[in-house]
């Protein structure tokens, strides 16, 4: 039986690259390099890579803790452009009015996980929200879930995962959660709205 659900966000409950690679490029720009619009090498990739690739070419003198907190700044300043995922919203309010219990689980900062819910209007859907910050090992440890488990005081096997990516789902698999992934598993969130209630009506 499905008790809860646990959401990532980033490209599963809303379309956030474009404001994340437009944050990379005007923070970069700010310290003397450019990165192209059509640059897709940073695309799904940890900011702790993307500044691995990129600080041979910043000033000799940026922290990276100084960087990351610019490109936090910059992203939380264009969220009045982030798009969500069509009928993404819209699914987990019908859900929370349903009683189900939902929180979000996320590689990004806590900064930018709670802008991207509160742009969606699901801020107060979630019963909470576990960012980068929140654990030691991000995914594909499976220790992100693991905690939101033990927040819920669920078993894995009754919390389910909602992901868009191969890195998130192997988190949420090795935790010991049955995972659905955006694009590949489903395209309609009606198919979580069916899932949900299949798995109550078994019980």
């Amino acid at each position: 039986m499905i008790k809860a659900i646990a959401w990532d966000v980033d490209g599963t409950l809303i379309d956030s690259e474009p404001v994340h690679h437009k944050a990379l490029m005007a923070v970069s720009e700010r310290h003397g390099v450019n990165i192209a619009a059509d640059d897709t090498r940073f695309i799904g990739v940890a900011m702790s890579d993307v500044w691995t690739v990129l600080a041979p070419l910043y000033p000799p003198g940026l922290r990276p803790e100084t960087w990351n907190s610019e490109i936090v700044e910059a992203y939380i300043e264009r969220t009045a452009e982030l798009q969500p995922m069509a009928g993404a919203p819209e699914t987990v309010l019908v859900l929370a009015a349903a009683g189900l219990v939902q929180c979000a689980v996320s590689n990004s900062s806590r900064r930018i996980v709670e802008a991207n819910l509160k742009a969606m209007g699901l801020d107060r859907a979630m019963a909470f929200a576990i960012g980068r910050e929140d654990v030691m090992h991000g995914k594909p440890d499976p220790e992100p879930y693991r905690l939101a488990c033990e927040r819920l005081g669920l078993d894995a096997s009754h919390v389910l995962a909602v992901e868009d990516s191969v890195v998130g789902a192997a988190s949420a698999q090795a935790a010991g959660m049955p995972v659905l992934r955006y694009g590949a598993d489903f395209t309609d969130f009606s198919a979580i709205l069916n899932l949900v209630e299949e798995r109550r009506l078994r019980a």
